[in-house]
């Protein structure tokens, strides 16, 4: 789902960029489709590098004294009552997903 997302806003901030394609044949212009936007530059993945830079900061949370914001922020529990349905994926719960896809 976060995947989607991602790509899609990436379609459309390329799509905004490089402005309607003018069919030569026919001599019209028209909105480019979804694999266009990528034909069109070489941009990275923008997912992989989500990815890889959630890694890299959980390398860096790892390292940290327990006293540091970021590292209470990571271990640390919040107090009060859960929202009714599906609990939402923590910050560590996506560090371990993102673990056993590399593995």
């Amino acid at each position: 789902m976060e995947e989607r997302r991602l790509w899609v806003c990436e379609n459309v901030v390329l799509r905004k960029i490089f402005g309607p394609k003018r069919d030569e044949a026919t001599v019209e212009c028209r909105r480019l489709h979804n694999g266009e936007p990528d034909d069109l530059c070489s941009s990275p993945n923008v997912f992989r590098l989500t990815k890889s830079g959630r890694m890299r900061w959980a390398g860096h949370v790892a390292r940290m004294r327990e006293g540091r914001g970021a590292c209470r922020a990571v271990g640390g529990r919040p107090e009060g009552k859960r929202p009714f349905g599906r609990p939402r994926h923590r910050w560590d719960s996506n560090i371990k997903i993102n673990l056993q896809e590399v593995r």
